[in-house]
C-alpha cells in the first residue's frame, strides 16, 4: 500500500503549489472579508483555492471523496480515500497580510490519515509526507529536534490566551512556565517549525478534521507525535499537540497536573 501513496504525494506537492499560487494573488490586496455562521473570517481567496482543489482532485481521482473546509463533502462517505482540504488555514493571519498562513491537504485512507502537505507560501516553505516514505522539507528529508527537555524548548501555540473555555487554561499556564521560550507562531506555520526541528512543541486547543488530517503524518514521519491533549494519535478529538516525541511525556503530566512547572 506503501507505494500506492507516492504517486498522490507527488500530486499534492503540485495541487498545494497550484492553490498557494491563487492565495498569493489576492494577499496584501485588500480582499473583501466574510463571516461565517461561526463567525470566522473567508474570503475569496479561500473559496477559489479549495475550487481549484476540489475540481483537480476529482478530475484524477474521480472514485476519492473531498472535504473541505468551505464545501463540504463530496463524493461517496464510504470511499477508501478521502481528501481533506484546508486552502487557507490562518486566514485571520492571512487577511492581515501577515505571511504566516498555509494550504493543507490530507489524505485519509479508511478513516486514518496517510499523506499530508503543508505549504506555506509568501515563505516558499512546503512539508509533506505520506506513510512509509519520510518527510521532506522543500524536498530534502526533515526531522524534529532531539531535545528532551522543556526547558530548553521552543513552545509555540496558535493562541496565547482564552484556553479556559476549552477548559485547559490552567494546563496552558504550567506548560509556558516550563517552556525555554513560547510563541505565537500558530496555525499550521507552528506544525511546519515542530517538522523541521525548529521548535519542539505546538499547542491547539480547538482543531477541526481540515486542521489535523495533514499534520499527523507530517508529525509521524519526521519523526514526532500528532495527539491530542491526553496523548492519543487522533485527528478526531477536536484538540492538537505536534511535539518532536521527546517531550511528550513531559507536557502530558504538565496537562493533568501530575507534575506543576
Amino acid at each position: 500500500m506503501t507505494a500506492s501513496l507516492e504517486p498522490m504525494l507527488v500530486f499534492a506537492r503540485q495541487l498545494a503549489h497550484e492553490a498557494g499560487q491563487i492565495t498569493l494573488r489576492y494577499f496584501q490586496q485588500g480582499v473583501t472579508i466574510e463571516r461565517k455562521a461561526d463567525e470566522s473570517p473567508v474570503t475569496i481567496a479561500d473559496r477559489e483555492a479549495e475550487r481549484y482543489l476540489r475540481a483537480a482532485i476529482t478530475a484524477a481521482y474521480p472514485d476519492h471523496a473531498v472535504l473541505g473546509e468551505e464545501d463540504g463533502l463530496t463524493g461517496s462517505e464510504h470511499a477508501t480515500f478521502r481528501w481533506v482540504l484546508d486552502p487557507i488555514d490562518g486566514t485571520k493571519s492571512f487577511v492581515r497580510g501577515v505571511p504566516l498562513y498555509g494550504v493543507l491537504i490530507g489524505l485519509l485512507r479508511d478513516g486514518e490519515p496517510v499523506l499530508g502537505v503543508i505549504h506555506i507560501p509568501v515563505l516558499g516553505e512546503m512539508v509533506s509526507a505520506a506513510q512509509g516514505l519520510g518527510c521532506t522539507w522543500n524536498g530534502q528529508p526533515c526531522r524534529v529536534s532531539n531535545i528532551s527537555s522543556l526547558r530548553e524548548s521552543l513552545v509555540v501555540g496558535t493562541i496565547a490566551h482564552g484556553y479556559e473555555q476549552y477548559g485547559r487554561a490552567e494546563a496552558f499556564q504550567r506548560i509556558v512556565r516550563r517552556a525555554g521560550l513560547f510563541r505565537t507562531w500558530g496555525d499550521c506555520y507552528g506544525y511546519v517549525l515542530v517538522a523541521t526541528g525548529r521548535a519542539e512543541v505546538a499547542l491547539d486547543p480547538q482543531m477541526n478534521v481540515w486542521d489535523a488530517a495533514a499534520l499527523l503524518p507530517i508529525l509521524v514521519e519526521s519523526g514526532g507525535a500528532y495527539t491530542d491533549w491526553q496523548g492519543a494519535p487522533t485527528i478526531y478529538h477536536h484538540e492538537g499537540i505536534g511535539s518532536n516525541r521527546h517531550v511528550l511525556p513531559e507536557l502530558l503530566a504538565l496537562i493533568t497536573g501530575e507534575e506543576q512547572a
